[in-house]
């Protein structure tokens, strides 16, 4: 479990330049790997329309849940980031959230709760075991979570997308710890910070959360895909798990 249970994190995207930067990605390079195989595993396993995007940010998850045609709620603590949603997609459904309040949402609603990277910034073992309990309590008797979130290789190696070469304490890193890595193909070349989080502790933060794990994915790229890999077809940089009640 992660050594840094009181560690000191913040929302990055809740600053207006960062928002900003965020706002102008789609899926790019290393991105595209992330949301390549999302359709054919939620259609494997969701059944219904009804969908929650948990941490929306500027609403690319949001999107891409809708062009499969889902009805989608997308949620976020960031009042830039829902702005810069409802800029992009002025008919979608985007609301600001407290952090853990759930209580405007609808319980035992939703058939699939999508979270795309949201717990690359959740620090503690406690806070993650009391936002994934609250969106169980979301679930309706057959929905599905599907967690997107960032293997701990991608913050040691370099990629298509990202570098972290000026980060080797990265690799000391052990779950909960804050890692930094850096966008290379947007203006904000500041370095963002996350926490990393390794599977055996996610494994027992799924346990914690009385929810079964039913599929899980680690994408690699193909040499024929027209992007410029440097690790991602041998190093998978995301993983996606799927649960289930």
């Amino acid at each position: 479990m992660e050594n840094s249970t009181h560690i000191n994190f913040t929302n990055v995207y809740e600053d207006i330049k960062r928002s900003e930067a965020y706002a102008t990605l789609e899926f790019p390079g290393t991105y595209y790997l992330a949301y390549r195989d999302l359709p054919e595993m939620i259609s494997k396993h969701v059944k219904g329309k009804n969908a929650l995007d948990f941490g929306c940010g500027t609403g690319r998850s949001t999107r891409f849940l809708k062009r499969h045609g889902y009805e989608v709620l997308g949620t976020d603590i960031s009042s830039n980031m829902i702005r810069k949603a409802k800029e992009f997609d002025p008919a979608g459904d985007y609301r600001v959230i407290n952090d853990g309040d759930f209580y405007q949402l609808s319980k035992n609603y939703f058939d699939l709760i999508l979270s795309a990277f949201t717990f690359d910034n959740i620090p503690g073992m406690e806070k993650r075991i009391k936002l994934l309990s609250g969106l169980y309590g979301l679930l309706n008797e057959n929905g599905i979570i599907v967690l997107l979130d960032s293997t701990p290789d991608i913050y040691m190696n370099e990629w298509a997308l990202f570098s972290t070469k000026d980060f080797p304490e990265n690799k000391n890193a052990q779950s909960g710890d804050k890692v930094k890595i850096i966008m290379k193909d947007v203006e904000d070349r500041r370095p963002v910070e996350d926490i990393i989080w390794f599977e055996k502790d996610y494994s027992e933060l799924f346990d914690k959360c009385n929810l079964k794990l039913i599929d899980s994915k680690k994408p690699l790229a193909r040499v024929e895909e027209p992007y410029n890999w440097i690790s991602e077809t041998k190093i998978a940089p995301w993983i996606i798990y799927v649960l289930k009640k």
